[in-house]
This record gives C-alpha cells, structure tokens and sequence, in this order.
C-alpha cells in the first residue's frame, strides 16, 4: 500500500477514522466488510462492521481485486464518475448488463479508443476496464454458485478464471458453513500461489489429500473422486496441512529446500501407493524412466501399470511425478503442463547445484 493515508495508519487509527466517519480519508482508503462483501467510503452513513470483519485498502482497484463490490448507500464510485465522463459512460453501460463479456473491439464500436480507455481506468480505478469487467462479472457469478453450492467442483466447472481476487471472493462467500452439509465430514480447500500458477490445496486436520495445480483439466473430476473416497465434501478454509504445504512450497520454489515432509494420503492401490513411494525416492535435480521405476518396484514387466500410477498422482511436486521421463530422455505427459514440468527439472537442477545449498532428498 503506497498511499500515504494508509502506510503511516494503523488498523486502530484507520478503524477510528471510519467509526469518526473522517473526511480526511475519504478518497484515499476504502473500508472493506468482509461479512457483507462490499466496499464503502470513509464516510459512509451505514451501520459500522465489527473491527476485526473490516479491511482497509488504498484504491478501489484493489477493493475489486479482493472480491468486494460497491457498496450501494455511499456509492463510492460515484465521485470517480463525476471526474471523468469515460469511466461514467462504461461504468453505466457495466450496470446495465453486469453479464456481458467485453473485448477490445467492443469498445472501437462505441467510437472509443482502447488505449484512452485503458489509461482513464488506470489513472481513476487502478485496473483497465477490461480487468474491471471480468472481475465484476465474476464476482455476480460466485454470488450465485455459493447460493446454491459450496463445494469446490462448482466454482471450477463453472469455467472461471483464476484470479487471485476471484479466489478470494469464491473462499469469503462459501464460507465454512456450507448449507445442507451437517453431519458430514468436511475437508478443507484453500489456494496456494506459486510462481508457475495457482494450486489447490485440499487436507483434513491431520492429512493433505490434494495438491494440483489449478488449471489442471482434470481437476473437476479428481475432486469428485476424492469426495467420493473419502465420503466427505470439499469446502473452503484452512488446516494446519495446507498451512505446512504453503510454506514447505515456498521453501522449494525458493530454492532453499526441496523436503516435504507434510503427511499425504495415498489414494491408491497397494501398487500405485508402492509406485509413488518410488517416485518420492528419485533425488531432487534427477529423473527416471518408466521402465526404471518399474524395475524399482521389482515389477519390470509393469511399465504401463506404472506410467498409469504416475498419471493418478493427485498430489503435484510432493510426490515428483515431473522426475519421471520417457526412456529416450524425452519429456512425456503431465497433467501441469509440459512447460511446467520442464521447469520444475530446471528449477531443481539449479537448486540442488547452487554451492550452498541447503535441499535435501525429498522422502
């Protein structure tokens, strides 16, 4: 947060500021209620949300960008629309048809230029309206998917993008109660950043079960699966496997170490849990053939039962089916990506030469 009302104040001072209904900060921080899912200006007549359920951000970009919306009594929008015309003129035509998807040539059909609107967005609302359009449309979206479910596979097979503001959104208005799920077990779903993409963390108190990267086509289906095993449902929060995960990823994608030692289900065969045990063994910077993996489960004749095992791994770079390669060297599937996998052999070839590096085995 660059702005100067907000990095030299406190939440307390921020807080008493909003309870004082200040003037001072008006248009210069935005209180966020996360109980009600709405931004407000400093000076907003409403009742006041609770401390601990209010967030202070400096731009209304980054109100958006965390899932909130306008709120409708203060309207804080309204001073930016009186500045500027253009942003006035889209904003209303966003109101109008909150669902529509816009495009650049959208915008050259109602005679405007792209790049005049792109700097009036930036310089008024922090995002380009384009941005600013998918996140409201999202946001309308997640609304209605967490009215009529709260397990994770709907948000995903509802074909929206992965947004860190999104995510946010889908994890506040799901909430950890979900309706009609009393009785049940509940595992727990949370997103972790990293800097190839956004993963799905998914854990009960003591177990992580899954770890995929987000854009995976096959996650919808690898979440049912997992519903359906362990007879539970999928909601949003966080658990102490996810909080261990998070950092243990971090600490691999910063090259410090490549130990995960956070416990992991395995959801398997006896041979696909043996198989995987095998590829937790393949040091970090290494790989291995199919056929190799096979012989180190004492089965050589069972590369395909192999290759199968590596496929159904629902637990990404834990367990390191990315080290796993085509006799010829060649790079084979992966559910991530090739070019993620490629990059996860660089990253830990470099790790595991730097002189001073602290990586140990992965088992």
């Amino acid at each position: 947060m660059t702005d100067m009302f907000h990095s030299l104040s406190t939440h307390e001072q921020l807080y008493a500021a909003l309870l004082a209904r200040d003037p001072a900060y008006d248009g210069h921080v935005y209180a966020c209620v996360e109980t009600t899912g709405i931004f407000c200006r400093m000076t907003c007549p409403a009742r006041k949300p609770k401390s601990e359920n209010t967030r202070f951000y400096d731009t209304v970009a980054a109100c958006f960008e965390h899932g909130f919306r306008p709120c409708e009594r203060c309207r804080p929008l309204d001073r930016i629309r009186e500045r500027e015309p253009l942003v006035a003129q889209l904003m209303d035509l966003l109101d109008k048809d909150p669902k529509r998807v816009w495009f650049e040539h959208d915008l050259l059909e109602l005679n405007l230029d792209p790049s005049t609107v792109r700097r009036a967005f930036k310089r008024h609302i922090g995002m380009t309206f384009l941005d600013l359009a998918r996140l409201r449309r999202a946001g309308r979206g997640i609304e209605q998917i967490a009215t009529g479910s709260s397990v994770i596979e709907a948000q995903l097979e509802a074909g929206y993008d992965s947004g860190s503001g999104f995510r946010e959104a889908v994890t506040r208005l799901i909430g950890d109660s979900p309706a009609g799920l009393k009785g049940r077990e509940l595992l727990r779903a949370a997103w972790i950043e990293t800097p190839i993409g956004a993963m799905v963390a998914v854990a009960d108190t003591n177990t992580l079960h899954l770890l995929e990267f987000f854009d995976r086509k096959a996650l919808p289906n690898e979440l049912k699966r997992l519903r359906e095993k362990t007879r539970a449902s999928i909601a949003f929060g966080r658990l102490p496997p996810i909080d261990s995960i998070e950092k243990e990823l971090r600490d691999y994608f910063d090259g410090r170490s490549a130990a995960f030692k956070t416990p992991i289900a395995c959801h398997g065969t006896a041979f696909t849990c043996k198989v995987w045990d095998a590829l937790k063994a393949i040091p970090p910077g290494t790989t291995r053939s199919y056929s190799k993996v096979a012989d180190e489960v004492e089965q050589p004749s069972a590369t395909r039962a192999v290759a199968r095992a590596n496929g159904a791994n629902q637990i990404a770079i834990v367990i390191p089916c990315h080290r796993v390669i085509g006799a010829d060297g060649s790079l084979t599937g992966y559910g991530g990506g090739l070019w993620r996998k490629h990059w996860l052999l660089e990253h830990e070839r470099r790790m595991m030469a730097r002189p001073d590096s602290e990586t140990v085995d992965a088992r």
